[in-house]
């Protein structure tokens, strides 16, 4: 009698259990697909996804590539926010596609493009080469002048006080990512123009007491299509996943050009 009350009792536990999951939500993926050397225009293809709560839109992406159109093109890696491979127009906003979740965007409807300001590869992924090589243009790393590095092949490590740090390590926190510069108007009209991803890393070394390539720096970027151009929409800071703050980046940046910082 007691073996038959226990497995009474599990298979109502059973039966409670199934009475609390819920059923899949269904939602519609409108996913841009464009390949630029064969097709003229943009168009829309239409997917019905089901997903979990916890889904991401990367996640509805992927199940797409993998179960529906292998054809689909995108970029990713790390999937939890930390290489910047993944970002894409998500219901007109630029952002990451592995830190979105579909349940947060409060629509029936998820449309995805790939990134504004940026050629595009095919479909979803663009292309990051001007990018890459206007961040390279602008010295991401510490100078040091000959004189300060030691004579011997041992590495040398230059110590700073949390309050150094602290003048610069927001602004380190930039995975490249793209997403400022594709949602800034003057990369828009501009396409010469640094962005707010290039000068904002300028200024996080700029900012850096260990380096001496302050006006090296700010020699780069005073032209026409450098820091000038930036009409401070701050737009680049609202769709930051990292918290950088562009925007506040640049103004400071700035402020060494009007001579209010040494």
């Amino acid at each position: 009698m007691a073996a038959i009350k226990i497995h009474e009792e599990n298979d109502q536990n059973v039966k409670s259990i199934a009475a609390d999951i819920k059923p899949k939500n269904k939602i519609l993926f409108k996913i841009t697909k464009f390949n630029p050397h064969v097709d003229t225009h943009m168009k829309y293809v239409d997917y019905d996804v089901e997903y979990e709560h916890w889904n991401t839109v990367l996640d509805a992406l992927l199940m797409i590539k993998h179960k529906v159109d292998p054809s689909l093109a995108l970029r990713y890696s790390c999937r939890q926010a930390s290489c910047g491979s993944c970002g894409m127009m998500i219901n007109d906003k630029p952002s990451l596609a592995c830190f979105t979740k579909i349940n947060e965007l409060g629509s029936d409807v998820v449309k995805i493009e790939p990134m504004s300001n940026f050629p595009i590869l095919r479909d979803l992924a663009v292309d990051f080469t001007q990018m890459f090589n206007t961040h390279k243009k602008l010295k991401p790393y510490i100078i040091r002048s000959d004189s300060e590095i030691s004579q011997s092949n041992e590495i040398k490590e230059f110590s700073q006080d949390p309050d150094s740090v602290e003048k610069y390590i927001q602004f380190a926190n930039c995975i490249k990512c793209g997403l400022c510069n594709s949602a800034c108007p003057t990369m828009a009209t501009d396409s010469s123009f640094m962005g707010p991803q290039a000068l904002t890393q300028a200024y996080r070394y700029v900012s850096d007491d260990r380096d001496k390539g302050k006006n090296t720096r700010l020699k780069i970027i005073d032209e026409r299509h450098g820091i000038w151009r930036c009409h401070f929409a701050g737009s680049c800071s609202k769709v930051c996943p990292k918290g950088v703050d562009p925007a506040m980046g640049i103004q400071f940046l700035r402020s060494y050009l009007l001579g209010f910082r040494d």
